[in-house]
């Protein structure tokens, strides 16, 4: 099932729907800092440069299906909030148009719970009627990936369209959260000291990407604790090295005021974020897929903005799943109703 790549990233979106049995047949990445990692992963999918906004859809092979994340910094909690005002936020109508024209018989968008604020309700709803006018039916929900096999507590909002064709809407697959920690994780690489550079990756690690940053930490990085034990999950993976969590190898930060802790004098271990490496282990990328990057920043904001693809993985499975019946036997028998979808009848007037 050839299937198309929107703000692909390095690829963990990608990587997850390809372990499903799709085939990434085309993919779209803008930033350069990003690309030789992407072609290294990705060998078998043909990678456009371009802005989006400059490629025709006719320039987009026909595929089933379309998937990718739209950039999600315009929506996030901890920015500035601006969603659909912000030029990056509108590209999200770039994704809108090309699945117009494509019409795949599903598509797939990943995005920060932000946009689920009571501050982008209209621009988010419009978002929806607009696929909704282009033919299909939708399902949305705010997944944690860690119940989704990811060792990670990371809250995202999930996009589903079919094509109203199929005869229905896209059901969630059930959570399966075993229960995954940074153990689980990262365990074996806790006595294998990485490399740290403060900018420039000058030495490479014999573990590939095994470098952490070596830098201050700011006031508002000591505002809360950054520790997590090796019997729980991670904090969530950002896209950047200075808010990346502490290696549980240390204990937990102190309290010592409001917005204030400081880091325990008795820790067994010291304080050091956690690796590129570590990182990816938790966005669950396998050790053979390698980031290529200068800069360490480059790294970590390659991992950080990634869709973790064990999560991926599982719902690209059901997707698969169900297209594939549809292919099979010109209908999908078990999806939900037209009428079953209650929060976006209320979301979505007709």
């Amino acid at each position: 099932m050839d299937i198309v790549s929107l703000f692909s990233g390095c690829g963990g979106l990608d990587l997850g729907f390809s372990l499903a049995g799709f085939n990434v047949i085309w993919a779209n990445e803008y930033d350069k800092s990003i690309w030789e990692t992407y072609k290294f992963n990705h060998q078998k999918t043909h990678l456009e440069r371009r802005n989006i906004q400059d490629i025709k859809s006719k320039e987009i092979p026909d595929c089933l299906g379309i998937i990718g994340g739209p950039p999600c910094q315009s929506w996030s909690e901890a920015g500035a909030g601006r969603g659909i005002n912000d030029s990056r936020g509108k590209l999200f109508y770039e994704y809108i148009r090309i699945v117009e024209d494509k019409q795949p018989l599903f598509f797939l968008a990943e995005n920060v719970r932000g946009i689920l604020a009571s501050r982008h309700t209209k621009a988010f709803t419009n978002i929806l009627n607009q696929f909704r006018k282009i033919g299909y039916e939708i399902s949305y929900q705010l997944l944690n990936s860690n119940d989704f096999n990811v060792p990670q507590d990371r809250k995202r909002v999930i996009i589903v369209g079919y094509h109203e064709k199929l005869g229905g809407t896209f059901q969630f697959p059930k959570h399966n959260n075993p229960g995954l920690t940074l153990k689980d994780a990262i365990y074996d690489l806790w006595s294998v000291e990485p490399n740290k550079f403060k900018d420039k990756v000058t030495i490479h690690h014999t573990i590939p990407n095994h470098e952490y940053i070596d830098t201050g930490f700011s006031s508002i990085y000591m505002s809360r604790n950054r520790v997590r034990s090796w019997q729980e999950p991670s904090f969530t993976i950002q896209a950047g090295g200075r808010h990346a969590p502490i290696h549980p190898q240390a204990n937990k930060m102190i309290f010592v005021e409001k917005d204030k802790r400081i880091f325990d004098p008795l820790s067994p271990k010291p304080y050091r974020r956690l690796s590129v490496r570590e990182c990816a282990r938790i966005q669950t990328f396998p050790d053979d897929f390698i980031f290529k990057y200068q800069y360490i920043n480059h790294g970590y904001k390659m991992v950080g903005n990634a869709v973790p693809v064990n999560l991926a993985k599982t719902i690209a499975q059901k997707i698969y799943q169900d297209i594939q019946e549809y292919l099979n036997n010109g209908s999908c028998h078990h999806l939900r109703s037209l009428e079953y979808n209650k929060q976006l009848t209320l979301l979505l007037p007709n």
